[in-house]
């Protein structure tokens, strides 16, 4: 996110022990952090507040994960903060229901903080080019750190725009960096100070990324995904899929199917 500007992130967990972490790993980033103790609460704030990002728990009382979620995906206000759900209830049915009902994403408790940060980078990051896609450099400013930061979100703005361009067939990373006009090192020096992971581990977070929306939203065989992602087979996709959340890419199609078909019959 912009260097004058501090990202808005809304907590919302009934862990106090949970929040103590999350708020000290979000703070020590210069986030500004907002906390809910259950779900009601939290929407309410989400509401007023317009937080860019949200870590939603499941289990809460007053209501739960779930039942907040969807009230944030029908709140025109709401609906455009992506949701990253934080939760214990890590089974397979728990994760195709978050991600259904509209999450960016489901980590799974007990969290690694290195987890954490670098998946709400991503997100954050996402919303950073969703609003402001040409970042301009001002070559008064005086501040040496905000210069960089914002040479750092240019490198990576044009980095992930071509990398999206080319999803399915990108160049190594020395030929990536000779593409933008800089080095491999300095290109990932960017990458771990925007995302917190090189270039080629953003690349298998958008593919992943990609594919979840893909499936959400149109209707085209998971065999087509795979080849315009990129993978050299549907079994690696699948596998790939998997591994991140969980489920594989015909059971999450069929979970957010019957989604919009309870939606429909709801609306009737």
């Amino acid at each position: 996110m912009s260097s004058n500007k501090k990202c808005s992130i809304l907590l919302i967990d009934d862990s106090t022990v949970d929040l103590r972490v999350l708020m000290e790993l979000m703070s020590a980033r210069q986030m500004r952090v907002n906390v809910a103790f259950n779900g009601r609460d939290g929407y309410h704030k989400a509401v007023l507040l317009q937080p860019e990002l949200i870590l939603l728990d499941v289990s809460m009382p007053v209501m739960d994960g779930f039942a907040t979620c969807r009230m944030l995906k029908n709140n025109e206000r709401t609906r455009p903060i992506p949701v990253i759900f934080l939760s214990a209830a890590n089974e397979v049915e728990k994760r195709i229901e978050g991600l259904s009902l509209g999450a960016v994403d489901y980590i799974g408790k007990p969290f690694s903080e290195q987890e954490v940060i670098a998946r709400v980078g991503i997100h954050l990051n996402l919303v950073y080019q969703r609003q402001s896609p040409h970042p301009e450099i001002n070559p008064d400013e005086p501040d040496v750190a905000a210069e960089l930061a914002r040479r750092d979100a240019v490198l990576i703005h044009t980095a992930t725009d071509y990398l999206r361009q080319h999803i399915n067939s990108p160049p190594s990373p020395e030929a990536l960096a000779k593409i933008l006009g800089t080095n491999e090192k300095r290109l990932n020096q960017a990458f771990h100070a925007g995302f917190a992971m090189p270039v080629f581990s953003w690349l298998r977070e958008e593919r992943l990324r990609q594919a979840r929306e893909l499936l959400a939203l149109t209707e085209t065989p998971i065999s087509n995904i795979a080849e315009h992602l990129g993978y050299s087979s549907g079994a690696n996709f699948s596998k790939a899929f998997r591994e991140r959340f969980d489920c594989s890419p015909r059971e999450l199609r069929v979970a957010l199917q019957r989604g919009r078909q309870q939606k429909e019959i709801e609306g009737s």
